[in-house]
């Protein structure tokens, strides 16, 4: 994986499963993230999480599907 330290990454689908893995693992790697998922609850807590373990994340409640 190419140094992503200090990237901004946008995560959709971040409240769970594959997104929510994803966003961990990038945010473990220094990315400054924004979540992108239809559940606020969980997007709170994953956003709590990360920034706990001192990682940079916002979050966005959307819908991306069509």
């Amino acid at each position: 994986m190419p140094n992503i330290q200090d990237k901004v990454v946008i995560v959709t689908g971040a409240s769970s499963g594959i997104g929510e893995a994803t966003a961990k693992e990038l945010a473990s790697k220094g990315a400054k993230l924004v979540l992108a998922a239809r559940r606020e609850e969980r997007l709170k807590k994953i956003q709590e999480e990360i920034q706990n373990n001192g990682g940079q994340v916002i979050y966005k409640v959307t819908d991306v599907a069509l």
